[in-house]
């Protein structure tokens, strides 16, 4: 399903899908969706909101036509799976993978895997930065898809992605956006 979800995020990638998306409880900072609860920093004002199927928040910045996925689900089956696989889920379908990073850093109170590589989607050479966490009984992934000759702008990315925070209690989520919604 992994597989699939980030298949189909390619495609839309490759087609520069820009279709509207409902809001699925995200005020812009917090997003919540039944135990799924989390802030993110500040969305770039280049990329604006697409609806891909199976993803908690995805994003399309024309400027630099890239495709952001982050995706949360919680309760699993495959929470006891490595951080590695997880990744490679992420990337099935990709072929002629070439590796820029692969570890394994602190992010979020936990760790977290980072991946950086350059593969073929469809027969299309993308760039891919990739984050997953393992948090609370939940995963998070987060995507960053684009022509690897812009890959560069990956660095709003990496800020988008350094602000995340889970969201484990009422309190933290109306603390945090400000507003009981």
């Amino acid at each position: 399903m992994r597989g699939f979800a980030l298949f189909f995020f390619g495609i839309a990638s490759a087609i520069l899908c820009a279709c509207g998306g409902s809001e699925k409880g995200f005020d812009g900072h917090v997003y919540r969706d039944g135990r799924i609860a989390f802030r993110v920093g500040e969305v770039p004002s280049t990329w604006h909101r697409i609806d891909v199927t199976d993803a908690s928040l995805a994003f399309r910045d024309d400027s630099h036509q890239a495709s952001i996925l982050l995706n949360a689900r919680c309760g699993e089956r495959d929470d006891d799976v490595p951080l590695v696989s997880l990744t490679g889920q992420l990337i099935m379908g990709t072929t002629e993978r070439d590796y820029g990073k692969e570890e394994t850093i602190p992010f979020d109170g936990r760790e977290a895997r980072h991946t950086t590589l350059k593969a073929k989607l469809d027969g299309v050479l993308l760039s891919y930065d990739i984050y997953v966490e393992k948090k609370d009984g939940c995963i998070y992934d987060f995507v960053y898809v684009s022509p690897p000759d812009q890959a560069a702008s990956a660095s709003e990315f990496e800020r988008f992605v350094g602000d995340f925070r889970t969201l484990g209690t009422e309190h933290e989520i109306y603390a945090t956006s400000g507003s009981k919604q």
